[in-house]
């Protein structure tokens, strides 16, 4: 074996072994990039070498030494992808790109050597055939199962020259979502929009106008910067007064990534054609059909029928509130353009529900929602308590780290918090894990929420929107997902479920953050400590359903687009990305001039390089089960513990090691109703005189 198939790792790698610390937190302090690096290119060749042994075992293929075997292997590498997956995402810098760029094809080829292994998946296979035989305990069998279903959609059963050309597209298409990856963060930041003079950001705070020139600041410039979040919508589009600059903020958003140096339509076009040939070549007539095989939803059919029932009801209440928005703007003479919409949803908002979000903000300080708002609601919940480790270390300086013991003391795991945004941190919000919990393995979990809040200036304290409280508390429902797993194969831990699915835990847990018990314990302003007074509370439920219209229909564009791109065929006529993203819109239904859809194309990173390809419509599909769930808790008491144990055990803790429709059913008591979240999404009526359709 060569030494580049065969790289050494040096003796002083941190990653080279488990980390030391608690809860085997990587030591952040002591690993530099060339340590992941390293550690990755080692990592694979030591998994080879494990997989190879594995593969060439003399002895009868079994569970234990095929299946659990496998699950036991790549422990190097996982360190090694672990912390180098998080720091692409929080921290880049162009020797990260640089490596990431390097590795992303590597990495592609070794996961096909595996797959596509033939001695192995003949082993894999003989385990598949016998297991009904085998004695196996139901986590174990689960397991036979799904690796089986894993080395199948990868293509395990083609002959060698569909393995080689499937191995060819998947390097490509590993090579090309890291590029639209790499793109679309270069172009947000790119896309800042810079303000010289304050009277332009008349409508914001103090405090935001403060963030502002920081920001500036920090990148080396005069003035003021505006920075771009990841979805079309962005935060200060509801309060600029100044037209101008709303419309510049919002131009700069959805034409991200759409020309220039960081073009990602042709890397969009490319990426949706390769996955269409590969889909045909695993026996699939689409992406889309390839994805739906391992979900929930099981066909291409169930998601379409989802979907058309709701777009027709959107679009008219997206309309009825367009009605409304135009003559708000007319009054100041405006004819209401996509860039107007937020603002005057605001004023109306304010008018009718006597809701100023803006004004909200000073009740939502970040560590007060964090520690008296998600932290008390998980502790009420589920008995668990977070203490903060000042003598652990991040891998920024952002970032802190809680220690979470359970109600009795045992130890559960750590969680990361990294709010803020700043250069090198891609956008919107996310939950990772960089250990997993595993009986096997004798793991515990260590997981991170990534928020983009602004940063405040220095000395001021940090104030949230209500839609960034509902953010966090969204985010820690899939950190909750992972510290309370309780399974033995890290394949099955936390969020190692369906893509459909995956929402649904995190969904469930923003019902928490309006919780009267929970929202008047930590929504208190921050510098008199008075509680938000509960007209405004009564008024911020009343005005639940405005903006509903908009909220569900740019999801919907997303979806359909998403299903768009997914659903073509290797021969299908493309032409320019943004024509066929116009012309699937319209087609769809969607297609609105006021309202874009939450992602469009050029910046649509969960389907283009991320896991949501054909799957963004999991939002929603979750959605169903969350509002059922929503009024499973509300009718048994809402939050008490022993609703949080049912909730826990039965589904949390077991991840992906039950199918996890049988896991809702365990709690619901039955298969989810959809009606809740047609009357949470305003497409039923939901009560005499309310005025919905």
């Amino acid at each position: 074996m060569s030494a580049a198939e065969n790289p050494a790792l040096s003796a002083d790698n941190p990653l080279a072994a488990p980390s030391e610390l608690p809860f085997r937190l990587p030591p952040f302090a002591d690993i530099s990039l060339e340590h992941c690096r390293e550690a990755l290119l080692a990592g694979m060749a030591e998994h080879r070498r494990e997989i190879a042994a594995i593969a060439g075992s003399a002895e009868p293929p079994t569970a234990q030494n095929t299946i659990v075997a496998l699950e036991r292997s790549g422990a190097l590498l996982d360190r090694a992808w672990s912390v180098f997956g998080n720091l692409s995402s929080s921290v880049a810098t162009p020797r990260l790109r640089e490596i990431e760029r390097e590795i992303a094809p590597l990495a592609a080829a070794h996961d096909d050597a595996l797959r596509l292994d033939p001695a192995l998946f003949a082993r894999v296979d003989a385990v598949h055939e016998g297991r009904s035989d085998a004695g196996l305990d139901p986590e174990t069998l689960r397991l036979v199962e799904r690796y089986h279903l894993d080395f199948v959609l990868a293509g395990a059963r083609l002959d060698a020259d569909g393995r080689a050309r499937l191995s060819e597209l998947n390097q490509e298409l590993s090579e090309l979502s890291t590029t639209f990856g790499q793109n679309l963060q270069l172009a947000t930041e790119a896309a800042a929009v810079r303000v010289t003079d304050a009277a332009e950001l008349d409508g914001l705070t103090p405090e935001e106008v403060g963030a502002a020139a920081r920001t500036a600041t920090d990148r080396g410039l005069d003035g003021y910067l505006i920075t771009l979040v990841l979805p079309t919508g962005q935060p200060a589009l509801t309060k600029l007064r100044n037209r101008d600059l709303r419309r510049r903020v919002f131009e700069a958003s959805v034409t991200r990534a759409a020309g220039g140096e960081h073009d990602n339509r042709p890397v969009a076009e490319r990426i949706a054609r390769a996955r269409a040939e590969r889909a045909r070549l695993l026996g699939f007539a689409t992406h889309a059909d390839l994805v739906l095989a391992d979900s929930t939803a099981g066909t291409a059919a169930a998601v379409d029928e989802m979907l058309a029932s709701m777009v027709p009801a959107s679009a008219a209440n997206a309309e009825a509130e367009a009605g409304v928005l135009r003559e708000a703007a007319a009054r100041d003479g405006v004819e209401l353009a996509a860039w107007d919409w937020a603002f005057y949803s605001e004023r109306v908002r304010a008018e009718r529900y006597a809701v100023d979000t803006a004004a909200l903000r000073p009740y939502f300080e970040l560590d007060r929602v964090l520690v008296d708002g998600v932290f008390t609601a998980a502790e009420r919940l589920y008995g668990f308590r977070f203490t903060p480790r000042t003598d652990l270390a991040g891998y920024h300086p952002d970032v802190r780290v809680w220690e979470v013991r359970d109600a009795d003391g045992a130890d559960v795991g750590l969680y990361l918090g990294d709010f803020f945004a700043r250069e090198g941190k891609r956008g919107g919000a996310w939950m990772s894990s960089f250990v997993r919990q595993s009986g096997l393995l004798g793991t515990r979990p260590v997981v991170v929420n990534n928020l983009n809040v602004s940063r405040a200036p220095e000395g001021q304290p940090t104030l949230l929107t209500l839609d960034e409280v509902n953010t966090l508390f969204h985010e820690f429902g899939h950190a909750l997902h992972g510290l309370t797993s309780a399974v033995t194969y890290p394949r099955f831990a936390g969020t190692a479920v369906p893509r459909d699915f995956v929402e649904f835990p995190s969904q469930v847990n923003e019902m928490w953050a309006l919780w009267p018990e929970v929202l008047g314990g930590y929504a208190r302003h921050v510098e008199t400590g008075e509680p938000l007074p509960a007209s405004v509370v009564a008024a911020i439920d009343a005005a639940q359903l405005w903006g509903e219209g908009f909220g569900t229909l740019e999801y919907l564009a997303a979806t359909l687009l998403d299903q768009a791109w997914h659903r073509i065929t290797p021969e299908t006529e493309i032409g320019d990305p943004v024509e066929f993203e116009r012309v699937a819109l319209a087609a769809a239904g969607v297609a609105s001039d006021l309202v874009p859809p939450r992602y469009r194309t050029t910046y649509f990173q969960h389907i283009f390089a991320g896991g949501y390809s054909a799957g963004y419509y999991s939002y929603i599909w979750s959605e169903v089960l969350d509002a059922d769930t929503v009024e499973w808790f509300t009718e048994n008491g809402g939050l008490r513990r022993e609703n949080g144990d049912v909730f826990r055990q039965r589904l949390l803790s077991v991840g992906g090691s039950v199918d996890p429709l049988e896991a809702f059913r365990a709690v619901r008591g039955r298969d989810a109703d959809p009606l809740p979240l047609l009357k949470r999404r305003g497409l039923v009526a939901s009560g005499p005189g309310d005025g919905t359709t």
